[in-house]
């Protein structure tokens, strides 16, 4: 996948292409995922930023490559939104820690 790093939105066309496969498949996996929202302009047509892009990596690897099933993909991809969500927790405790202990150690 190919991605122009200078553009803010995609076409749905642009992404098929990106992606190698149907409108129709892009359609039907915004319906299934409910985390993949594209914009749509005036006339409805969708616009797909990086972001998405990104999401669409996601489950094109998860379907196409790894061979999940529709509902598989989802499960794994709330998992691994699960594990963000742990990790950004952690990571926060840890740089308040980090601070006590920087404040302690100047006190010393």
């Amino acid at each position: 996948m190919k991605k122009d790093k200078l553009k803010r939105y995609y076409t749905i066309g642009e992404v098929a292409d990106m992606f190698d496969v149907s409108k129709s498949l892009i359609r039907y996996w915004e319906t299934e995922f409910n985390y993949l929202k594209p914009h749509k302009n005036s006339k409805g047509d969708r616009r797909f930023t990086p972001q998405n892009l990104d999401q669409l990596q996601l489950i094109y690897h998860l379907v196409k490559e790894r061979e999940f099933t529709i509902n598989g993909a989802r499960e794994e991809i709330k998992r691994l939104q699960k594990t963000e969500k742990e990790k950004k927790t952690m990571l926060a405790r840890l740089e308040s820690l980090k601070g006590f202990l920087e404040e302690i150690k100047t006190e010393i």
